[in-house]
C-alpha cells in the first residue's frame, strides 16, 4: 500500500469481506466435525438392535454386565498405579528435602503432665514412686510493715522544700 490513508468506507467494506470470509471457513469447519463425528460414531458403536425375546434380551444384559466389570477392573488397576505414583513421588520429595538439608520442623504440643505420671511414664508401671515437689518446700511467712503516715499540712511540706535550702535539707535528710 501506498502512504495514503484508506479511507473509512473502504475500510468497512474490506472489514465486513474478512468477517464473511472467515464466517463461511467457520461454518465448514463446523460441518467437517459433524461428519468425523457421525463418522467415528459409526466405525466404534454399532447399531444397537433390540432382540425380541426375554432370552435374548438377558443375554444381552449379561454382555453389558460384563464388559462394565471389565472396564471397571481396568479403571480399579489404573486408579491403584496412580495411587502407588503418588506415593513413590512424595516420598522421593521427602529424600530431596532431606538432601538439601532444609528439614521441617512439627510444630511441638505443650503437655501438661505431673512429676507423677512423668515418672509412671519413665520408669513404667511397675515402680510406683510418688514425688510431692511442693512438701520440699519451706513456707515463708511475710512480714507486714506497718508505716505511720505523717499526716500534716502539705503546703507546709512544700514550703519548706522550695528553693536551694529545701534541697539541701532533702538531702541532709536522707544522709
Amino acid at each position: 500500500m501506498s502512504e495514503k490513508k484508506m479511507s473509512s468506507s473502504r475500510k468497512h467494506h474490506l472489514k465486513s469481506l474478512m468477517l464473511s470470509i472467515a464466517k463461511g471457513i467457520l461454518e465448514q469447519e463446523a460441518k467437517d466435525r459433524e461428519v468425523e463425528r457421525q463418522r467415528y460414531m459409526a466405525e466404534t458403536c454399532q447399531p444397537l438392535s433390540l432382540p425380541s425375546g426375554i432370552q435374548a434380551l438377558q443375554e444381552l444384559c449379561r454382555e453389558l454386565h460384563h464388559k462394565i466389570d471389565v472396564i471397571d477392573e481396568e479403571r480399579y488397576d489404573l486408579e491403584m498405579k496412580v495411587n502407588k505414583s503418588a506415593k513413590e513421588i512424595e516420598d522421593l520429595n521427602i529424600k530431596v528435602i532431606d538432601l538439601k538439608g532444609k528439614f521441617k520442623k512439627p510444630t511441638l504440643r505443650k503437655v501438661r503432665m505431673s512429676a507423677d505420671a512423668m515418672l509412671q511414664a519413665l520408669l513404667g508401671s511397675k515402680h510406683k514412686v510418688s514425688l510431692d515437689l511442693r512438701a520440699n518446700l519451706k513456707q515463708v511467712k511475710k512480714e507486714v510493715k506497718e508505716e505511720v503516715a505523717d499526716v500534716g499540712d502539705w503546703r507546709k511540706n512544700v514550703e519548706d522544700k522550695a528553693g536551694m535550702d529545701g534541697r539541701k535539707k532533702m538531702f541532709e535528710g536522707e544522709a
